[in-house]
């Protein structure tokens, strides 16, 4: 499992979320409360949104807490929107080009979580990525699968209902050829202008996944767990829910909707 964090509202240095807090992304990477694995150390990743539509993706393959050119991007970049993540691989190679975020054009994306057996279908995974979008795949990994499925299904127009036909083809490719847990997930994404998450799980095991408003910084975080453990305002995104979030001045808002991808029938034939 994996750990991420991800932030929407009046431009912050990275480090009020990456580094600084007491229990910020980088102490998350060493130890973590609420997965089965307290370390995080097969990489990070940032994707930070500011003068272009398309983000800006930093990754590399080392700890979160030994990288020091990462705080010092950290302490030095401000960004109204960004998406952070620090890895505990499920079976693929540690490399940079499996480290999250994932981009392509103006969206981001990342992910915790797995798909149950994976590997054993990984190929047929592969051949329903439509050709126009299969020159972003650079790595090996479900989520960046999901991603790339989520687009060709029309994340641009409909962004719940795209992931949900995403997440039901790969937990269907898992159910006829992988293994158990066929699904668990935590999501975040954005198309440099709303913040959207999801959780979602096909047991009873959700990843974490939580989101605060902060007055003084005037803006979201969502986060797989509490920056601060103490501190008031945090609240569950229930497993099954599909967060969207903005942050424009007085239409600053929140919405919290179903997230069910069995509401999608799913054609199993690849490509297709």
């Amino acid at each position: 499992m994996c750990r991420w964090a991800a932030y929407l509202g009046s431009p912050i240095f990275l480090e009020d979320i990456i580094s600084r807090p007491g229990h910020s992304l980088i102490a998350q990477s060493q130890d973590a409360a609420e997965c089965k694995t307290s370390t995080n150390g097969d990489g990070f990743g940032l994707a930070w949104y500011d003068q272009r539509p398309e983000p800006g993706l930093y990754r590399d393959v080392y700890p979160a807490w030994s990288d020091t050119n990462l705080r010092a991007l950290a302490r030095q970049v401000r960004s109204k929107l960004f998406l952070s993540h620090v890895r505990a691989s499920t079976g693929s190679a540690i490399s940079r080009n499996n480290c999250h975020p994932f981009a392509a054009g103006r969206w981001s994306f990342m992910h915790n979580g797995q798909v149950g057996g994976f590997e054993q279908f990984r190929r047929y995974a592969d051949m329903c990525v439509p050709d126009d979008l299969y020159h972003h795949r650079k790595g090996a990994t479900d989520s960046e699968i999901l991603f790339l499925l989520a687009l060709k299904e029309g994340l641009d127009q409909d962004p719940l209902a795209a992931l949900e036909r995403a997440v039901a083809k790969m937990e269907s490719l898992s159910r006829s050829r992988g293994t158990t847990p066929h699904m668990r997930l935590s999501v975040a994404m954005s198309d440099g202008r709303k913040l959207y998450a999801a959780r979602y799980s096909s047991d009873h095991i959700a990843p974490s996944l939580y989101y605060r408003w902060s007055n003084s910084r005037q803006g979201w975080a969502v986060v797989s767990e509490p920056l601060e453990q103490q501190q008031e305002g945090w609240q569950q995104l229930p497993a099954g829910g599909f967060l969207t979030l903005t942050a424009d001045g007085a239409d600053a808002g929140e919405a919290v909707t179903e997230f069910d991808p069995n509401r999608h029938e799913v054609d199993l034939n690849c490509p297709g």
